[in-house]
């Protein structure tokens, strides 16, 4: 057991070094970007913001979508049914906005995620004016600047698309929303300069001529998932997709256990089934950290009761936490100096961020298992089967 206990260790020294390098070059990436000109690029831009229900905060999140400077661009709500709860939250916000807020009403789905139905269905009303097609989330609130950060780099054609990523701060303090805040924070650092990136659907720009020749919506027809097939797309294309830190979103965030575990289990069975590759890896090594963690300190309690000295034994285990710890503390960096209007809370929360994020690796593991036993989902209310990439079964709508 000694043995094993030593070889997993050097795995994990050896990987934990590693990501402190990969951390310290994305740090510099983030770095480079926040004092890099964006240009002055700023085509007709069609905002998609699909909406469902009313969640804490909404209309303020909604209001921030009418706030962007320096962007030509209309903005538009999308629901399934004229008989959503936030229907009349959404009327509040156009009314109010000064720019033109547009309301769809995409129908009920049939093969497909309510959400990807809801962007369907507003892209294929779309005017021909709108050259960017840019996919916002309704529970983040970004900057005023965000969308002229993420359309930018459009300019350059060799760019299949832009991207960025949430960061969630704690709305209350109870241990499930600390969870959920600490589980989603390392994977900010998966993207970057030269990072395999993926489009995030809270935040993902892409020319409507690139979007039209990828055959987005066909790959949409009966995908759960619009940020996956998104994905697949530009890269059955070879198209780059380019992360774009500058647009960082802010999303407040308060859940229960119930809602943490719906969560995270759903986001990581959604990549189980469109990105297998990604969830072996990151299977194996969430698995890897957390049986070092338990073998570490079972050796080092028998060892104590047995009267022997632990010392070598305790290095061994906490090396790979304070590696941890560091690619913590570079991602925090990075992310404050991003989101500077709210630095002061995101650095009184730090510990969520640094030490927290050592043991949310056991809760991955839990996601992982689960996903193993179950090909079902449920998001807000809805509840789907996910048979394949390409199919989609509807459970509960």
């Amino acid at each position: 057991m000694d043995t094993l206990f030593y070889l997993l260790t050097t795995i994990q020294i050896l990987l934990g070094t590693y990501l402190v390098w990969h951390g310290v070059q994305w740090l510099g990436y983030v770095r480079r970007r926040l004092h890099s000109d964006p240009g002055f690029y700023a085509p007709r831009v069609a905002l998609l913001c699909p909406c469902k229900g009313v969640e804490p905060g909404l209309e303020r999140n909604l209001v921030s979508l009418t706030e962007f400077e320096r962007q030509n661009y209309e903005v538009f709500f999308i629901l399934a049914s004229e008989k959503d709860p936030a229907r009349s939250i959404i009327e509040r916000v156009a009314q109010s906005s000064r720019v033109k807020a547009n309301i769809v009403i995409a129908g009920h789905t049939v093969n497909c995620g309510e959400k990807v139905n809801n962007l369907r269905a507003a892209i294929e009303q779309l005017p021909e004016e709108f050259e960017v097609l840019v996919f916002a989330d309704s529970d983040g609130r970004p900057g005023k600047h965000w969308l002229h950060h993420l359309v930018a780099p459009l300019a350059d054609n060799r760019i299949g698309a832009t991207t960025t990523m949430r960061w969630l701060a704690p709305n209350v303090a109870n241990l499930p929303t600390l969870l959920l805040a600490a589980w989603n924070a390392p994977i900010v650092t998966m993207l970057g300069e030269k990072a395999r990136n993926f489009c995030w659907g809270g935040g993902t720009a892409i020319r409507r001529s690139t979007f039209e020749q990828c055959g987005v919506l066909d790959e949409w027809k009966s995908s759960v998932s619009d940020d996956y097939s998104l994905t697949r797309a530009l890269e059955h294309r070879g198209l780059s997709i380019m992360f774009v830190p500058e647009s960082l979103t802010l999303s407040y965030v308060e859940t229960d256990f119930e809602g943490l575990l719906e969560f995270t289990s759903r986001q990581v069975l959604i990549t189980r089934v469109y990105s297998s590759k990604m969830w072996r890896a990151a299977a194996l090594t969430h698995f890897l950290y957390c049986s070092t963690l338990v073998l570490g300190f079972y050796l080092i309690l028998t060892t104590l009761f047995a009267g022997r000295p632990a010392f070598q034994l305790v290095l061994l285990t906490l090396l790979p936490l304070l590696l941890g710890s560091i690619r913590g503390v570079l991602r925090l960096t990075g992310v404050s100096e991003t989101l500077p209007a709210v630095r002061s809370q995101i650095m009184a929360q730090a510990w969520i961020y640094v030490l927290l994020t050592l043991f949310v690796p056991f809760l991955y593991v839990v996601n992982f298992v689960h996903s193993l036993f179950t090909r079902k989902i449920r998001w807000r209310g809805a509840v789907y089967e996910l048979i394949s990439p390409q199919q989609t079964k509807i459970i509960r709508n």
